[in-house]
């Protein structure tokens, strides 16, 4: 029973360990996040994703990104009272993937599309300044990373984040390049009900 046992923890923890594998994603530990109080699960793969922005001044270095997904998550829990930080990852200044929720828990339960997609946040207001080369080319890789991991549907759909509420997000330099790729979806009725 002993041995079944720790069969059973070293498949958890090479299932675990492998969830973020080759993503070249900067976990919750490298960036000392905090543990979720609630995990919920999300349906995979998943169909949809989202894309919005913080809003916040941008970050450059991996000290400043690492404290800005920090404070992030302190206010989505402390303030929101979200169970964790409100996205599945987030794109930093200097072009590095943070992991938020990751992929396999759903990020802010609060809306009924949330339990469908993936959210994806860049850091930064992109109103005024588009994303970097380097930035978009992190989205694109970590979303090919997502399909070939079976963690993303092979045919997702990407939204802005205003088009699922009122809002800006994710800034219209950002909302008007991700219009123009091939996986965009206009019309997001079914993703709201």
């Amino acid at each position: 029973m002993e041995n079944l046992f720790c069969f059973v923890c070293m498949l958890f923890i090479i299932k675990y360990g492998a969830v973020n594998a080759d993503c070249g994603i900067v976990s919750k530990d490298d960036w000392d996040g905090l543990t979720p109080v609630h995990v919920e699960y999300l349906n995979r793969p998943v169909q949809l994703v989202i894309i919005q922005h913080t809003d916040t001044p941008p970050c450059l270095t991996d000290n400043a990104c690492s404290a800005r997904v920090r404070s992030i998550q302190d206010y989505h829990m402390d303030t929101l009272k979200y169970w964790d930080i409100g996205s599945a990852f987030l794109i930093g200044g200097n072009a590095k993937v943070y992991e938020g929720s990751g992929w396999v828990h759903v990020s802010v339960p609060t809306h009924v599309y949330n339990r469908k997609a993936l959210r994806i946040t860049f850091i930064g207001n992109y109103n005024s300044h588009q994303p970097t080369t380097e930035q978009i080319d992190a989205l694109k890789s970590l979303l090919r990373c997502g399909v070939s991991n079976g963690h993303l549907d092979s045919n997702y759909k990407i939204v802005g984040h205003r088009q699922l509420m009122a809002t800006d997000s994710p800034g219209r330099k950002l909302y008007n390049l991700i219009r123009r790729w091939p996986e965009w979806l206009e019309n997001v009725d079914s993703y709201k009900q």
